[in-house]
């Protein structure tokens, strides 16, 4: 399962996972950094198991032992390490009612982690998943001078060299034997093949398929001013320029010219996510003004539509305190879906059916992370969204953290009554 597709939706993941606890060593804690092996972490389990045989505790053996070969059988699921390394917790927590559940979470992370982690404890240790969750947007860097140009990425935390290449250009003045105009041509000439080669390599790398940029912004460094050339030449793809957020000078080549752009282009790279959200819950607003019926929120409408698969873009509040729970009918056997607040959770009606049966509580994971793994197959995109602008505090006050912009337009009035689900949210004081 690939539960941190997402860097929003991770947060409460990851959150959940920290706060759990268990009773002795029973819970295990494993990351395997990518190109590491299988077989060598399933040898280490099996190690682990013999050790785990000479514990004293009865009860914590078991859970132990319990927790080694859930994820022994795991791993079997994978032939290898999947690109981006693999994580896995495994063991038995206590839920907030003091019972014992077994909890499974294996998934590739959706960017590379290099940290190799084994720890069994009475907690899972997620520390090194947490600069995972700083961002999904991947930007490009093209360092130019000189010497030569190199292109990378950065993800997060994670920076990548994709390509480089050297240049032999000649100085501004040439050494005796020929003339200057010559000179000043053959110059000229390979300074615009240079650039024709950064540009070229630039489209390789940074457009997928001939169709769109593979990353959400361009860097251009540089320590001379090629940087401004490329940008002002022909060959220079316009959808790269485009997409160009920033033009810093660095005083290097090379990889210490890729670190130095990096840091002098953080606010800008920072201020990035800040303006996508504006832009697309002003789009949302846009729709509402307009009385387009292209819009729907609330959790109730928006799953609904989004059965339907009426919803082309689901926005969610990346810290939306909603409960995904699965209830099974006491006495028939039935199984309840229901999706609610930490308020509504306290009111015991939500665990009775209409005839007032009651139900049990099989399961139960944050709203974020279940519309996290299904999103797709509604057909829709996904985005999370924070309450740090303007724009995202009026969502989430005043439409209840969720909602989407629709395909077509849906009158959701004709298909249910006025919603009442907004819980504490709703506020309306608020208007946008």
């Amino acid at each position: 399962m690939s539960f941190l597709s997402r860097s929003r939706g991770g947060s409460q993941l990851i959150r959940g996972l920290d706060a759990a606890r268990g009773n002795g060593t029973s819970m295990i804690s494993l990351i395997l950094p990518p190109k590491s092996q299988i077989s060598q972490a399933s040898k280490m389990l099996q190690d682990e198991m013999g050790t785990a045989t000479n514990i004293k505790s009865r009860v914590n053996r078991q859970s132990v032992l319990g927790a080694i070969t859930s994820a022994l059988q795991r791993l079997k699921l994978y032939n290898k390490v999947p690109a981006n390394g693999l994580v896995l917790f495994t063991g038995t927590v206590l839920t907030d009612e003091g019972k014992e559940k077994k909890v499974n979470f294996d998934f590739e992370p959706f960017k590379p982690i290099n940290t190799s982690l084994y720890l069994c404890d009475n907690k899972f240790h997620t520390e090194a998943l947490g600069s995972l969750l700083q961002s999904d947007n991947k930007y490009g860097f093209i360092v130019m001078d000189g010497n030569g140009s190199l292109f990378g990425t950065l993800s997060g935390n994670h920076q990548e060299v994709l390509h480089r290449f050297t240049v032999d250009l000649p100085k501004k003045h040439g050494r005796g034997g020929q003339s200057a105009l010559r000179f000043a041509r053959l110059r000229l000439e390979k300074r615009h093949n240079y650039i024709r080669k950064v540009a070229e390599t630039a489209t390789q790398l940074f457009i997928t398929d001939g169709q769109r940029p593979n990353v959400a912004g361009l860097v251009m460094a540089g320590s001379s001013e090629f940087k401004y050339d490329i940008q002002r030449s022909d060959l220079f793809d316009p959808r790269l320029l485009n997409i160009v957020l920033a033009t810093v000078d660095v005083s290097y080549g090379g990889e210490n010219g890729f670190n130095q752009a990096i840091a002098l282009a953080g606010e800008t790279l920072a201020n990035v996510k800040f303006v996508q959200e504006k832009k697309l819950i002003s789009q949302f607003f846009s729709e509402i003004e307009q009385d387009s019926n292209k819009y729907v929120f609330g959790v109730k409408d928006t799953l609904m539509c989004l059965e339907m698969g009426a919803v082309e873009t689901l926005i969610v509040y990346e810290d939306l305190d909603v409960q995904h729970i699965t209830m099974v009918n006491a006495s028939s056997g039935s199984t309840e879906v229901k999706d609610l607040t930490p308020k509504e959770m306290e009111n015991q009606k939500h665990y009775r059916d209409e005839d007032g049966n009651e139900l049990e509580v099989t399961e139960k994971e944050p709203m974020v992370e279940w519309l996290a793994e299904t999103y797709k197959k509604f057909g829709c995109t996904l985005q999370f969204v924070s309450d740090k602008s303007q724009e995202g505090s009026q969502f989430v006050k005043g439409f209840g953290g969720i909602g989407g912009v629709l395909r077509y337009s849906v009158n959701v009035a004709e298909f249910e009554g006025p919603q009442d689900d907004f819980g504490d949210f709703y506020d309306s004081d608020d208007d946008f």
